[in-house]
């Protein structure tokens, strides 16, 4: 089977990938080597090359190089100093791969196309034209950004695949969807540490509101108020804004807390999160936004740690049992927002169930539920399925 998946984000590039946090770059690349093992012909579309064991077809990169180069600038200098003019460019970059992905298939040279990331609204109205059935996959909220949820409405007849059925309320009930797929990591890129230290709490991801890391800080001060013989440390490591301009988030409400307790473990690299992660007793996940999976969740399952998050978007789909871990409950004022005070006293308290949980019952729910090989057969089993 010939397939087409096309990452039009302009991250999808090797001199870009190591300096951003754009986790369905990994996904993307880890389904195009997994579709290949199962025996697929898997063509994969990207702004710039990537390591992949797949045919690689990039974009013309020319002139946006060009006007780097005029400026001085690298990708990312430019998308910090002139937001608008790198996301203009980067946009003619997404329609170019797009219509080459659509001029393959409708040369026969593919049998499906599949639109993979965030930018594929641009590829919804041109679908029509593509004699090849045409799939998409969605990385955020469905509603989260007004380009989005005013989009995507009108083309629910098209294949949608769902990141989880957490992500499908954003969506009409309509919405043709063809499957629901979890993602997944390679068996032993992460795995558990021998013997972990067990001495801190973690926070792994973005360090900004939504993200909830002001909650995390919170419990784990209320838990040593009540707990002061046997304190717990909280560790954060993620990626904040503050280099870019004021990070007020940061700034203000994040920074102030370091401590004793309240440590930045500044940004980890993929190299580093096995024992970043496998090292700790728990992971915190306290977001308050409608998360649409949660791969965060999965690496501290492979790696053996448990996961206490909030019942945010797909969240308790992913956190199933007792034993690798808990979800706990917002709290949600009369007028709809968020009772951070009483949010927060809900994690301290589902702090003092740490030792309840189970290290080889979280690595044993990621093999059962979340590798990347049981993700690739998925997708080809609904890519046969839509070339029927």
């Amino acid at each position: 089977m010939r397939i087409g998946i096309v990452i039009p984000h302009i991250f999808m590039h090797r001199d870009i990938l190591p300096q951003v946090i754009f986790s369905p770059a990994a996904l993307a690349l880890q389904l195009a080597d997994g579709l290949q093992a199962l025996g697929a012909n898997v063509t994969l579309f990207t702004p710039g090359p990537v390591d992949t064991k797949a045919h690689n077809i990039t974009a013309d990169l020319t002139y946006f190089e060009q006007e780097l180069a005029g400026r001085g600038d690298t990708y990312t200098d430019l998308l910090k100093k002139h937001p608008f003019t790198f996301i203009t460019l980067a946009r003619q970059v997404q329609a170019e791969l797009i219509a080459n992905a659509y001029d393959m298939a409708n040369a026969n040279e593919l049998d499906i196309v599949h639109m993979y990331t965030n930018e594929e609204e641009i590829a919804l109205p041109f679908a029509k034209l593509c004699t090849k059935p045409v799939v998409f996959t969605h990385h955020d909220p469905f509603n989260f950004l007004v380009k989005y949820k005013n989009n995507f409405p009108k083309y629910t007849d098209l294949p949608w695949i769902s990141l989880s059925y957490a992500q499908r309320s954003g969506m009409p009930t309509k919405t043709n969807w063809v499957g629901n797929i979890y993602h997944g990591l390679p068996e032993h890129e992460l795995e558990p540490v021998a013997t972990p230290t067990n001495s801190y709490i973690a926070y792994l991801g973005r360090i900004i509101e939504p993200k909830g890391v002001h909650l995390a800080i919170s419990a784990v001060k209320s838990y040593n108020q009540v707990h002061p013989t046997e304190p717990l440390t909280l560790k954060i490591a993620g990626k904040h804004y503050a280099g870019s301009g004021k990070d007020a988030y940061w700034e203000e409400r994040i920074k102030p807390h370091f401590g004793k307790y309240i440590i930045d473990a500044g940004f980890v690299p993929a190299r580093k999160r096995q024992e970043f992660l496998g090292n700790a007793q728990a992971l915190v996940v306290p977001s308050t936004f409608d998360e649409p999976f949660g791969m965060v969740v999965i690496e501290a399952l492979a790696s053996g740690t448990p996961v206490i998050g909030l019942d945010s978007g797909a969240i308790p789909e992913l956190i199933t049992s007792d034993g690798i871990g808990c979800v706990v409950q917002k709290q949600i004022l009369g007028t709809g927002q968020l009772d951070e005070a009483a949010t927060s006293d809900r994690l301290s308290q589902a702090l003092t169930k740490l030792n309840t949980f189970n290290r080889s019952a979280c690595r044993a729910m990621f093999e059962a539920r979340f590798t990347a090989e049981r993700m690739c057969k998925e997708h080809l089993a609904i890519y046969q399925q839509l070339k029927q």
